[in-house]
């Protein structure tokens, strides 16, 4: 009997939200699943359930050998959520408000619920605020518009997180002054298109959807901030 792998895919940006006619951090999503036609549950409660989010992701994921489905808070759409969750094989968690999906979540139970189904072996996904809420913390402005800060996240794995690194201007500075004043703990970067495999709590493989687009480890040495690029595995070479 294989045992359960535990696996997180934390992207910075990009996939189907971000890149209609890119789908290779899709793909890769679903590559990851033991099941040849996975069922894929995607939570878009970051952008409070918008219709229009919903209905891109069935967009991209029918022409993809998977069974789409969803979640949706604000228009419950099943009777037990718990049982649900257990059910699938990926779960993709949207971008916008990382602050908002914590509190839903939590009002709702699903943080307990998503513990459950990735120590199950369920694989968890998610870009932009879908991607922060797995860590202990991120760099957010889902609080105050326009200001980044310190937002604690579900812990399920260690150290803090900065998505969009190259797609906002202002957060690679912003991430490095947080960690440099002990507002944030060292952790990853990821620029649009670049997608953090977790395999555990350890990072076992860095993919992007762009050619240029990089990984970064941030964090302090000897009381000084230091930046490490992680150079990707270009998936185009592989698709081409």
């Amino acid at each position: 009997m294989n045992p359960i792998k535990q696996q997180i895919i934390a992207m910075g940006g990009g996939g189907f939200s971000m890149e209609p006619d890119n789908l290779l951090l899709d793909r890769y999503i679903l590559e990851q699943s033991p099941s040849p036609t996975p069922k894929v549950c995607f939570l878009p409660t970051a952008s409070g359930d918008s219709d229009n989010y919903i209905r891109r992701f069935y967009d991209a994921f029918t022409q993809l050998d998977c069974r789409p489905r969803y979640i949706n808070l604000f228009r419950p759409t099943h009777e037990d959520l718990d049982s649900f969750i257990q059910e699938q094989d990926i779960i993709y968690v949207g971008g916008g408000s990382t602050f908002n999906l914590l509190a839903l979540w939590k009002a709702w139970g699903l943080d307990k619920s998503l513990r459950q189904a990735w120590e199950n072996g369920v694989v968890l996904a998610g870009l932009s605020a879908g991607s922060i809420c797995w860590f202990e913390e991120g760099l957010s402005d889902s609080i105050i518009p326009g200001q980044y800060q310190r937002l604690e996240a579900l812990g399920f794995l260690p150290g803090s997180h900065c998505p969009h690194y190259d797609g906002e201007s202002k957060r690679p500075l912003i991430y490095r002054q947080q960690i440099g004043a002990g507002n944030l703990s060292s952790g990853t970067a990821a620029d649009d298109g670049v997608a953090l495999h977790y395999i555990g709590t350890d990072l076992k493989a860095v993919v992007s959807s762009r050619p240029t687009a990089k990984a970064y480890w941030v964090g302090l040495e000897n009381g000084e901030v230091e930046e490490r690029a992680i150079a990707p595995r270009y998936l185009g070479l592989e698709a081409g």
